[in-house]
């Protein structure tokens, strides 16, 4: 009787489950976006008429374009936060590291719904922060709610663990003795950072970048619940056509583009690491 081999018995199952869970929808997917629909049914009539929809109509443009502005601008708000916190675990947490970044997961004992529901909240017209003004004597502001910003908000607040967890087991193993050195050699602490700690750890924020911005990318229920109309987000026009109006084709292309987008931010990070930099050399201990 033949026998497997033992690397396939243990691989097998996790080639099985990215088969099953990513590759076959993924490809059903790029199928249904070359077919057309009708009263919710899709028929294999093979063109490029939901490409050109995406490519001809203005609004679904806009909307790629809000998404990629938006994904980019709390990318680079959860990266100015994230560093010093994970800076602070990491060389000044001692013991406590370990609860500290376990903290960082607190928000997550609870579903995304209700954080956001926590969210409106706090910035709603009648939130806690509006509240507040009123009482001091100012005028509520109406840029906390149903706007861009407050779906920005929103995705910081739900998406900066991951950027922390991130910089953090970058930093974790990083050795703070060569701060010393450079500082025996006359850099400040400035350019200590700016030479040594940020690129021998690029890598875990170019990780936390990724793991921040394509999330944000394809994000759907935030911006419905906290930026309204005027922040429709590709996410939330790809969402429509799967359920509202039922144009499951081009839904299909919708998501081919968005698949498409994020692979090429997982590139585009991907050419910035410089592995050997990063303490990384491909080569096992003997």
């Amino acid at each position: 009787m033949k026998r497997f081999p033992p690397l396939l018995l243990l691989a097998g199952p996790g080639i099985l489950f990215i088969l099953v869970t990513l590759i076959l929808p993924l490809a059903a997917i790029f199928m249904f976006s070359f077919w057309r629909t009708e009263s919710y049914e899709l028929y294999a009539d093979w063109n490029l008429d939901n490409y050109r929809t995406l490519m001809r109509e203005p609004a679904y443009l806009v909307f790629l374009l809000r998404s990629g502005l938006g994904a980019l601008a709390t990318s680079l708000i959860c990266l100015i936060y994230a560093w010093p916190v994970a800076y602070f675990i990491a060389r000044h947490g001692g013991r406590y590291r370990l609860l500290l970044v376990l903290l960082l997961a607190a928000p997550f004992f609870t579903g995304v719904i209700l954080r956001i529901a926590a969210l409106q909240g706090i910035l709603g017209p009648g939130g806690l922060i509006n509240m507040a003004l009123g009482i001091l004597g100012f005028q509520p502001i109406a840029a906390l709610m149903y706007t861009q910003t407050a779906a920005t908000i929103g995705h910081v607040y739900l998406f900066i663990p991951f950027m922390v967890t991130a910089i953090y087991l970058s930093l974790v193993n990083f050795n703070f003795d060569l701060l010393e050195t450079a500082k025996v050699n006359g850099a400040g602490p400035l350019r200590a950072f700016i030479e040594v700690t940020w690129p021998l750890n690029w890598i875990g924020t170019a990780i936390g970048i990724v793991l921040v911005f394509i999330p944000c990318l394809a994000s759907a229920v935030t911006p419905r619940f906290l930026g309204g109309p005027r922040a429709t987000s590709f996410g939330m026009s790809l969402g429509q056509q799967f359920g509202e109006t039922g144009t499951w084709a081009l839904g299909s292309a919708m998501g081919v583009v968005l698949f498409l987008a994020s692979l090429a931010v997982l590139a585009l990070m991907g050419l910035t690491v410089n592995l050997k930099r990063s303490g990384f050399t491909g080569m096992g201990t003997r």
